[in-house]
């Protein structure tokens, strides 16, 4: 089946409706833009079924060349992530005080915040966070076995992350499906089989953000004076010459550890079960040595997967980006997508390789201080249930086509039939 041929003018990434089509065809208009419009100049979209006004914007720029998203990573003092909570909206200034978390402040709070939180993630956590990780995958796999949905993302994909992240947090077995429902609605963008049809999108996301804030808060708060070993207690037990995180930063930090945490890694184990059904031949090298092959399975699976579409900055001040001018105040949008697809960066980037070297992918962010903070945990996560699955039950496939998310943001997949 051919792909479907884009003229350029028809390409317009704000349209829900591109987010619909498949895998293919977006693929397809983003390659068209890298080589004849790689800046490119969009309107702000429409929320559709919000009654949300936000303040006038002038669109945004699209970069969907692996370049220029690596500049502008490395320039966090020009493209700057606080100004609009790296939203794809101007949103008010109480809404991005709401959400002003790592990934939507600059230095000096960003470099404050991370040193705060790095603290925290420190290698004794985070061997205890790794030595759980085989044993929750184990145990996922035998509940998957043994009543399972015949939805990978239900049975296999969702619960691994969400365990993790809920274990390292100290958050209570009764409160993880309050937790992934919250999840799914906020990196939803109102797609209809999780926002129920009449619900305004950005009411319930925010409902949902309030959920986890208090989940967050009651938690905190419990730990300050009753501390165990796990990373809340390091939280708001740490302090790094006289500064400790606030109550709304730490709440901030742990809705972006559920959604980036949770989210990214099930899109990842989603779309790997997809690669390796539709790419026998790199299930067979795998399968035949996974020791030596799962750092790079694992990269080439988050390169393929782009689990985060997109990363908004704003302009500080005028600057010139492969011969474009870009003025203070611009907003530019950094497709990872289509960074990743980039043909000047990878060779034969349209091919599948577990074995892949160099990978030069921003599956995790670009280079610079918005890195991802858990590529590491990602990247164990995805090795340690790949081995899991391999090693039991070596032919475990898809049986029908993947259900794409209806979002802009994470390139997710909502159900998966498979087979053991």
């Amino acid at each position: 089946m051919g792909t479907y041929a884009w003229r350029l003018d028809e390409i317009d990434l704000s349209q829900g409706d591109f987010w619909r089509r498949p895998w293919s065809e977006r693929e397809a208009a983003f390659a068209l833009l890298r080589d004849e419009r790689p800046i490119a100049h969009f309107d702000d979209p429409v929320i559709e079924g919000s009654s949300f006004e936000f303040p006038p914007g002038g669109g945004y720029y699209a970069l969907t060349r692996h370049r220029d998203v690596a500049e502008v990573s490395r320039h966090p003092e020009i493209f700057l992530s606080g100004p609009g909570a790296v939203s794809q909206f101007d949103l008010t200034p109480e809404l991005v005080e709401y959400f002003s978390g790592m990934i939507s402040t600059d230095n000096p709070r960003h470099a404050r915040l991370r040193r705060i939180v790095s603290n925290a993630f420190n290698p004794r956590n985070i061997r205890a966070v790794e030595d759980a990780i085989e044993r929750v995958a184990i145990e996922v796999v035998d509940r998957a076995r043994e009543h399972g949905t015949g939805d990978f993302v239900t049975d296999i994909a969702a619960p691994l992350p969400l365990e993790i992240i809920c274990s390292m947090m100290g958050v209570p077995p009764s409160e993880h499906e309050s937790v992934l429902h919250c999840s799914n609605v906020i990196l939803s963008g109102g797609d209809p089989d999780i926002v129920p049809a009449g619900t305004d999108p950005l009411v319930a996301a925010l409902e949902a953000g309030v959920t986890l804030t208090s989940i967050m808060d009651e938690l905190g708060q419990y730990r300050i004076d009753h501390p165990i070993d796990d990373i809340t207690s390091a939280l708001v037990n740490s302090e790094i010459e006289t500064e400790r995180l606030t109550r709304q930063e730490l709440s901030s930090f742990f809705v972006l550890l559920i959604t980036a945490g949770n989210e990214t890694t099930r899109t990842a184990i989603a779309h790997g079960l997809v690669a390796i059904t539709d790419h026998p031949d790199q299930r067979a090298r795998l399968v035949s040595d996974y020791e030596a092959l799962a750092p790079t399975f694992a990269d080439e699976i988050v390169r393929w997967a782009s689990p985060v579409i997109w990363m908004r900055r704003t302009l500080a001040q005028d600057h010139t980006l492969s011969g474009f001018e870009l003025k203070q105040g611009d907003k530019v949008l950094m497709f990872y997508n289509s960074a990743n697809r980039d043909a000047e960066a990878f060779d034969r980037p349209e091919v599948f390789d577990v074995g892949r070297t160099p990978n030069n992918h921003f599956g995790f962010g670009a280079p610079g201080p918005h890195f991802c903070l858990g590529a590491h945990l990602a990247r164990r996560e995805i090795t340690v249930m790949f081995k899991e699955l391999l090693n039991r039950f070596p032919q475990i496939r898809t049986t029908s086509a993947p259900v794409q998310l209806e979002t802009n943001f994470v390139n997710g997949i909502k159900r998966l039939a498979y087979e053991f």
